[in-house]
């Protein structure tokens, strides 16, 4: 358990980033991956509601990995969602002749 205190959105943002690094090292990085660090990891969207976050983040390494930190401000709670890319396809809007 990690122990969490939310001042701020830059305290929200660093505890999104450092638990990306935490998963990313302790799932996938390893003698053919590298690790990662803070500076390796973006942050893709950010939204704070009420008491509530949530931040949308990515690494450019390896992997397909897309990562979604949300915290719960009833439950003062955190969660790290991690979801990998299956698939992509492009779909067609227009007939272009």
């Amino acid at each position: 358990m990690v122990d969490i205190e939310f001042v701020g959105n830059e305290n929200m943002l660093r505890m999104a980033i450092q638990s990306v690094v935490n998963w990313y090292n302790n799932n996938i990085g390893n003698e053919t991956y590298s690790y990662i660090l803070k500076d390796d990891v973006c942050i893709v969207w950010f939204c704070k509601t009420l008491q509530n976050f949530k931040v949308m983040l990515a690494t450019p390494l390896i992997g397909k990995e897309f990562y979604e930190f949300t915290y719960n401000g009833d439950k003062q709670e955190a969660y790290l969602d991690v979801y990998t890319k299956t698939n992509n396809q492009m779909i067609k809007l227009h007939d272009t002749k």
